[in-house]
């Protein structure tokens, strides 16, 4: 009987695959630049330079000075929100969610290293970090600028093709 019920409803949530993956792709990624432009328009917003974070520590391991001392916050911010609205609408989606990825392990890697996310307030930049990996791995979905260019070029293939008489 359980069988019977999960296969249904399995059977439903196929049909709304795609319009899920929409959903799922655009929230988190409008979420995301919403980080961004806090860091940017917000109330205390962030300086290109010379304030902010303009060194990049990891733990007592490294220690990096941002050149011209650029405000690292600020580069996440234009990070965030750039990313955010290149996923909003599926465009270079596979680039975007690996620029994502590398981010959010920076920021766990900076600001929330520890074994287990919870204890030191991590959980964010984990289910981000996670969420943009699977974007990576899945790509855009069917609705989504990628898609329109990819079938675009499809039948621009396929008309070449025809016109040369194959």
């Amino acid at each position: 009987m359980i069988y019977t019920i999960n296969n249904l409803l399995g059977r439903m949530g196929a049909g709304t695959r795609n319009l899920a993956w929409l959903l799922f792709r655009t929230t988190v990624a409008a979420m995301f630049a919403t980080h961004g432009y806090d860091k940017l328009f917000g109330e205390n917003p962030q300086r290109f330079q010379a304030s902010g974070m303009t060194t990049i520590n990891i733990e007592n391991l490294v220690s990096f000075p941002m050149p011209l001392d650029i405000n690292a916050l600020y580069l996440a911010g234009c990070i965030e929100l750039i990313v955010g609205a290149l996923i909003i609408i599926g465009l270079w989606t596979h680039i975007a969610a690996l620029i994502a990825i590398l981010e959010m392990l920076m920021a766990y890697l900076i600001m929330h290293l520890a074994w287990f996310p919870t204890l030191n307030g991590g959980e964010l930049a984990s289910l981000y970090f996670f969420a943009f990996l699977i974007m990576f791995c899945v790509g855009p979905g069917e609705i989504s600028l990628d898609n329109f260019f990819e079938l675009r070029r499809q039948e621009k293939q396929k008309k070449k093709i025809e016109d040369a008489g194959f």
